[in-house]
């Protein structure tokens, strides 16, 4: 008899696995939605999905009568510009200071402490001073995602850096390697793979702090327009935006993902094939 904990379903099946809670949730919204609109059809808290198209194609396909662009494109521009620099600036710090603090105890000893009381700090509590430091403008929301998210990936990358065999750095340096030899050849090519599993568990903090800084201070973006229609309780504009939000997130973890498949194979069978 085959127990349940062995039993694995085939592609299709896991393919159908992970759509079936989304159907289920789009037809309980679907019909607590229609339940709603005949009771009241001027309601606006569940629009109805003929709703949704009409604000998708009024936002993605018809330009501003004021600005004369496409605002749900200028706003994903935004968005995705500033989050690409803040994750790739926070990935760059992670990888160099969490390397240094776990291979050179002269590193680590002033930087670890520093590295985890910023880490304690809750981001949106210096948000204010982020906006009277750098000004209203894109560094002042890069800043709050490399805050917010640098310091685990550091944190992360020393405690992956600290879990390397030690047999490995004594034959290397056994071999004659000097330090730079070491860190480039035998610490970098197998920390990497762990930075880009890093990076993917921070990407729904660096959502969470861009929308943020943008719901705030912003004149284009994502989190902007999410909290400027709210005042009119525009749904439909803000669960397509909410949507749009989590499809760009779960592609940018897919291509994460698919990009430490290609590069580093041997990590996924050293991790038993998993690839989560």
């Amino acid at each position: 008899m085959t127990r349940i904990i062995n039993a694995q379903p085939n592609r299709y099946g896991r393919l159908l696995l992970g759509l079936l809670p989304f159907i289920i949730l789009l037809v309980i919204y679907i019909a607590a939605s229609d339940a709603r609109l005949a009771e009241n059809p001027s309601d606006k808290l569940l629009p109805s999905l003929s709703s949704f198209a009409d604000a998708i194609t009024r936002m993605a396909f018809e330009p501003s009568k004021r600005t004369g662009e496409y605002l749900f494109w200028a706003d994903t521009l935004a968005s995705a510009v500033r989050l690409a620099m803040g994750v790739g600036i926070s990935a760059l710090l992670g990888l160099v200071i969490g390397i240094a603090n776990g291979m050179v105890p002269y590193v680590r000893s002033p930087l670890s402490p520093l590295v985890t009381a910023i880490s304690l700090i809750p981001p949106m509590a210096i948000l204010p001073i982020l906006f009277i430091v750098f000004g209203l403008g894109e560094v002042s929301k890069v800043v709050l995602i490399v805050i917010g998210i640098s310091p685990v990936i550091i944190r992360d990358m020393q405690l992956r850096t600290d879990a390397l065999p030690a047999e490995q750095l004594i034959k290397a340096q056994t071999l004659g390697g000097n330090s730079w030899q070491i860190i480039l050849r035998v610490v970098l090519p197998q920390i990497l793979p762990r930075l880009i599993e890093a990076v993917r568990l921070t990407l729904g903090s660096a959502w969470l702090f861009l929308i943020a800084a943008e719901a705030i201070a912003a004149t284009e973006g994502l989190g902007y327009r999410i909290f400027l229609v709210r005042r009119y309780l525009s749904m439909d504009v803000i669960l397509p935006y909410v949507a749009w939000i989590t499809l760009l997130a779960f592609m940018m973890d897919y291509a994460l993902k698919r990009l430490s498949l290609w590069a580093f194979p041997w990590y996924q069978k050293a991790q038993g094939g998993r690839n989560d």
